[in-house]
């Protein structure tokens, strides 16, 4: 009996050592980051044009904490100057893009780059805005890359 036992420990001491080397192996190997792109910093995603300043609002209408933060990463990584962020309700299930300033073509930009959004005309003067986004719950933000 106490053989068995001592048999036992040593193949529980071997088997943390095994994995323990292979802990160690796997972190060597990691020292090289390769970066992916994700969907929304492929290099075919539509850019901010050149020399115009296009305001972005981006609100959260999801109960996913740091939507809004990661969708204005995305956008400003394209060009567009999100002055604002923040979380509205009611809860939306699809990103909607809404042009304030009545330029279509800037809206269709922002929905693109977002991926699953549409892009609706809602005019407002009052507001100091170009687009605001309202993030929905479909919306994916791209992958980060994992730097342990």
């Amino acid at each position: 009996m106490k053989g068995l036992r001592t048999g036992a420990v040593l193949l529980l001491v071997l088997v943390m050592l095994a994995g323990g080397a292979w802990v160690l192996r796997a972190r060597q190997g990691a020292a090289t980051v390769i970066p992916v792109l994700g969907l929304g910093q492929a290099a075919d995603l539509p850019r901010a044009p050149e020399g115009v300043r296009i305001r972005v609002q981006v609100l959260n209408t999801t109960r996913t904490r740091g939507l809004a933060r990661r969708a204005t990463r995305m956008l400003r990584d394209r060009g567009f100057d999100v002055v604002e962020m923040g979380t509205t309700t009611p809860t939306r299930d699809t990103t909607l893009v809404l042009d304030r300033s009545g330029h279509p073509d800037w809206a269709a930009q922002v929905a693109t780059v977002m991926g699953v959004a549409r892009a609706v005309a809602r005019p407002d003067t009052s507001r100091y805005l170009d687009i605001t986004v309202l993030v929905g719950s479909l919306w994916r933000p791209p992958a980060q890359p994992l730097y342990p």
